[in-house]
């Protein structure tokens, strides 16, 4: 079943920058279980606000935020010279996420105690950073995003992790996939990781293309695939009406 959705452009300071992130809601008056998505590395694109929008479809309330102070950055070099940086530094990823939270605990329809993130990318790993900062998370869902933390701080990860990647992406290869997974099992996460066989980097992303980076292409069956799997937890660990107390 689905509801009326109403967007708005959000605007808020991160970073040095002012982002321009993507509030998506549902129908109705009441609290409602919220998801922040984080974009890719050139940054917050229609695809990932039409996800926002599709959660808010199926109840939820989302924010798609912003990474690049409303920039889509299309050169892939100079994207590379900013989300590089970035994925180098938890502390500035867990500052960007926060400023997100921060707007949806401004948004009075969010339900403050059942919170998810997802993302993409760079995006999936501030989602990352967020659990090992301990925040409390009901879930944390990421495509192309196996980026290990600082020593010892998964073990903060309060939720269900899922991660999924394609077998032939040159930027998240074999050897990064068995780090992210010895880091999870090391710290006790209740962790999945899902390879998309022949997929590549960006394999969700509509727009994906190899001729603009080596090694990216879109792969739609696995983008649906990867997408169903990340409705499936949420379902599961954040579901739209949460269970009332048993009866005698």
């Amino acid at each position: 079943m689905t509801t009326t959705v109403t967007t708005r452009t959000v605007r808020y300071p991160a970073d040095g920058l002012t982002m321009v992130g993507h509030l998506a809601r549902p129908a109705g008056t009441g609290r409602r279980p919220a998801v922040l998505i984080g974009p890719e590395g050139p940054g917050l694109s229609d695809a990932v606000r039409h996800r926002a929008d599709a959660l808010a479809e199926l109840g939820y309330l989302a924010l798609a935020f912003d990474i690049n102070g409303g920039r889509w950055i299309a050169d892939p070099q100079e994207m590379l010279a900013r989300a590089l940086p970035l994925l180098d530094d938890p502390d500035r990823m867990r500052a960007i996420g926060h400023a997100a939270l921060d707007v949806l605990h401004a948004e009075p329809r969010t339900d403050p105690d059942r919170i998810a993130a997802i993302g993409y990318g760079t995006g999936g790993a501030i989602a990352l950073e967020l659990g090992r900062e301990g925040y409390p998370l009901r879930a944390i869902g990421t495509v192309n995003a196996l980026v290990t933390g600082r020593p010892g701080e998964a073990a903060n990860i309060r939720c269900p992790v899922w991660a999924g990647v394609g077998s032939e992406d040159p930027i998240m290869p074999a050897d990064r996939r068995d780090a992210f997974a010895a880091e999870m099992q090391a710290a006790g996460v209740d962790w999945r990781l899902t390879v998309y066989g022949g997929a590549q980097h960006a394999f969700h992303h509509p727009t994906a293309d190899h001729e603009v980076l080596p090694g990216v292409a879109h792969h739609p069956r696995h983008a649906a695939r990867a997408w169903q799997d990340i409705l499936a937890l949420l379902a599961e660990c954040l579901p739209i009406s949460e269970p009332g107390p048993p009866t005698s």
